[in-house]
């Protein structure tokens, strides 16, 4: 399928200079506690839109928050924008599966919430309101400012999670599952917009999940984990233009191989 292919290259080789990030030999595990995932090696470029996909178990959110520097790594190195990554960089940014809302703060409030934390740049007032605008306007919720966290359906919560995201001006953006507690029409609105914020906001993006039909739907790259310890097994990159689902038959085709590598790899083949 020329369309997209699997990348038969071993991670961490070929790495580009002008990556957003990259990690090299990363092993993590707990005190005492055999390791949940070993020697990864992960490049992302800016602009693309990488998914880590596989089964649960296999360290996924583990690693997000590891390379996002919530988590030290047990060895390995990590560089973010050409720099040692020791903690979480101000120019990243994250979003979770839940919202995670402040039920007293606007939709303004929590979308610009953070944007003055120590860590950050210092800006002007202005800029602020600004930045908080522009957010609100990119996740089309323009005119909702003043409303409260109790009075938003759940995906309304993930547009204002991810506004709140992009108040942040990230260089990459660190995405855990966000969209599997939603409905699926609801989540296939949400793909649509993390793609189309990413490209309008040039922010590179790396999205956990475990469901093979986001990664395809949205995806520049798929990483593909699995194995215990976790590693990565394979990688597939992705052409396809978008709206993808103008594309039955090339998606089709990627997610039968998809599916049958990660059989392959729980079964031990």
């Amino acid at each position: 399928m020329s369309e997209a292919s699997p990348s038969g290259a071993k991670p961490g080789v070929d790495i580009p200079a002008d990556c957003a990030l990259q990690a090299e030999a990363l092993r993590f595990a707990y005190p005492g506690r055999a390791a949940t995932f070993d020697d990864i090696s992960l490049a992302i470029r800016p602009r693309e839109i990488v998914c880590l996909l596989g089964g649960s178990g296999c360290g996924k959110s583990t690693l997000l928050r590891v390379l996002a520097g919530l988590q030290a790594p047990s060895s390995g190195v990590i560089s973010f924008l050409g720099a040692p990554l020791t903690e979480p960089s101000p120019r990243s940014a994250l979003v979770f599966q839940q919202a995670s809302l402040l039920p007293w703060l606007t939709v303004a409030g929590n979308v610009g919430f953070g944007l003055d934390f120590a860590r950050q740049p210092a800006i002007e007032r202005a800029a602020h309101a600004q930045r908080v605008r522009q957010a609100i306007a990119a996740v089309g919720l323009a005119g909702s400012e003043r409303r409260y966290p109790a009075a938003l359906s759940g995906g309304m919560a993930q547009r204002v999670a991810l506004a709140r995201a992009l108040a942040r001006q990230p260089e990459l953006l660190f995405a855990d599952e966000p969209f599997s507690a939603l409905d699926a029409i609801t989540r296939a609105e949400m793909q649509s917009l993390l793609v189309e914020v990413v490209h309008q906001w040039h922010s590179a993006v790396l999205l956990v999940t475990h469901d093979i039909d986001e990664a395809i739907l949205v995806a520049d790259r798929i990483v593909l984990m699995g194995g215990q310890p976790g590693r990565i097994v394979r990688e597939w990159q992705v052409d396809l233009p978008h709206p993808r689902l103008a594309h039955a038959a090339a998606i089709g085709a990627l997610r039968v191989e998809i599916l049958a590598a990660l059989l392959g790899e729980r079964a031990g083949t």
